[in-house]
């Protein structure tokens, strides 16, 4: 199989909204592949490249090389050279992985190139992740997506699971098993404007079941696993940071337990107990410096997955909490409330934001742990910042977006000019874009590839969820999951949030 095969199925699959489509393109495209290709091929299919971390970031990518004239690199062809690129330390790394980037995509056509370049920023949008690739999966194979599903609960990534379920079915998929210091996808909460919507979310005939509401603190997703003496603390993308995060391994270390895996977030905190500002809390897990000289990391757990042989996450929430709180001391659990009043649960919502905390997840006491899973069982309330800020330029969208314009440029009002804080393609509507396009191609003022820069006069309401501090760009400061809430024509570009009231977000 040629790489460009799948970067044809990911734009045919982009191209359609029908799922089951969408499935039909992905399995097909897993049916071709050798049994030796399977796993890589899976993996680019999920919309991801193999490797944790490849060293090549947007700027590196800025300025590509010229399309190849015809396909001929494979997939594994390709994951091998990337593999060579993410293995580059030392001195003349920088200028190595660029002549490797380089000569890797001088041998793609252009599609391969769009393609590899989404793989490696993480900004394939196709529709299509890892959960339905999962069914595919089990359209490819014939076997019950159920089986599919739970393999995928204990496998870091989807490839493995393709490449057991294509060569070995449902039994090869049955030796995918919980186990401690081997991580498990973490479940995922769904989202809802208010408390009230959450709650209805959670009781589907409003019978007024106490839920769990939990602080939701705006830290770094850690997986802890324990064994004996042996720690192992993992991040929400699976990565090992055990070595980085010293006290979060000293605190597990001293629980009552010979083996755990617990779920939980870790946090810079100031001295008063407020959050400090979140790039303080990923430079630490990021960094390989470890923890001297740094600002320490609080760690607080809200799940207990398994305890002394005991796996519980099919076990009810109930039960899993009060195994949580049997071995974890009050200062290491995250701050909750059981309740079914909902005047309760707003002073509580309260009580957390004034802390400085994000907001509330609220939780159905009676599910299990759904690994891997964006379900209505877990549900997060957050408050909602706004800000109106001015279109700077717009990119050619991709996929079902070919042809028209897409991600958004957005600027905040610097003295007499705009200060860029980052760029959105999310909450727009087919209605939306096909406006967006005529008005922004009607402000042009010229191009630079595909991206479209415009008179700075269209003002757009953006709801987001922070922001923080970035060298990428001139402000300082970027927005944190941006989206499109709606276009004001009644406001002027001079109404616009200044760069001053935004870097005020920071906190």
């Amino acid at each position: 199989m040629l790489f460009a095969r799948l970067a044809e199925t990911s734009a045919a699959v982009a191209a359609t909204r029908s799922r089951l489509e969408k499935r039909a393109l992905l399995a097909a495209t897993l049916r071709e592949a050798q049994e030796e290709e399977i796993d890589v091929v899976a993996t680019y299919l999920s919309g991801r490249v193999r490797q944790r971390r490849t060293g090549v970031g947007w700027r590196s990518l800025a300025g590509l090389p010229g399309p190849a004239p015809a396909p001929s690199l494979t997939p594994t062809d390709v994951d091998a050279r990337l593999e060579v690129v993410s293995a580059l330390a030392g001195t003349g790394s920088q200028a190595g992985r660029a002549a490797a980037v380089a000569d890797l995509f001088g041998a793609l056509t252009e599609p391969e190139q769009l393609f590899l370049r989404g793989l490696v920023l993480g900004e394939v949008r196709q529709g299509a992740l890892d959960s339905l690739l999962i069914e595919a999966i089990a359209d490819a194979t014939g076997v019950p997506v159920t089986a599919v599903r739970r393999a995928a609960m204990f496998s870091a990534v989807t490839g493995p699971v393709a490449r057991a379920a294509l060569t070995g079915g449902v039994e090869a998929l049955e030796d995918f098993r919980p186990a401690v210091l081997q991580p498990v996808r973490p479940m995922l909460a769904s989202a809802a404007p208010d408390l009230t919507a959450a709650l209805a979310k959670l009781r589907d005939d409003d019978d007024g079941a106490p839920v769990v509401a939990d602080g939701k603190i705006d830290g770094i997703r850690v997986q802890v696993h324990k064994a004996g003496d042996e720690v192992a603390v993992f991040t929400r993308s699976l990565d090992d940071i055990t070595e980085r995060v010293p006290e979060i391994v000293e605190v597990v270390r001293a629980l009552p337990a010979t083996e755990l895996v617990l779920d939980g977030e870790a946090i810079a905190l100031g001295p008063s107990g407020r959050p400090r500002p979140f790039q303080e809390t990923a430079s630490r897990t990021g960094s390989h410096d470890g923890a001297a000289g740094a600002t320490p990391l609080t760690v607080y757990f809200f799940d207990l997955l398994h305890r002394d042989g005991t796996t519980l996450v099919t076990a009810p929430a109930s039960e899993r909490l009060a195994a949580l709180e049997e071995v974890v001391p009050a200062s290491a659990l995250v701050p909750r409330r059981v309740t079914a009043d909902a005047a309760e649960l707003d002073a509580f919502f309260r009580e957390i934001l004034a802390l400085g905390h994000e907001g509330l997840v609220l939780k159905d006491l009676t599910a299990p742990y759904d690994a891997g899973r964006r379900g209505a069982a877990w549900v997060k309330v957050k408050p909602r910042h706004t800000l109106d800020l001015v279109v700077l330029g717009v990119e050619w969208g991709s996929g079902r977006r070919q042809g028209k314009l897409s991600n958004i440029h957005l600027g905040a009002r610097d003295g007499e000019g705009f200060v860029m804080l980052g760029k959105t393609f999310k909450g727009m509507t087919d209605e939306m874009l096909e406006w967006q396009t005529k008005r922004f191609l009607a402000l042009e003022t010229g191009r630079e590839g595909h991206v479209v820069h415009v008179r700075p006069e269209q003002v757009v309401e953006i709801a987001i969820d922070g922001v923080q501090r970035s060298t990428r760009y001139p402000g300082g400061v970027a927005l944190r999951f941006a989206r499109v809430l709606r276009y004001r024509d009644d406001k002027a570009p001079a109404e616009a949030d200044t760069l001053e009231s935004v870097r005020g977000l920071l906190g």
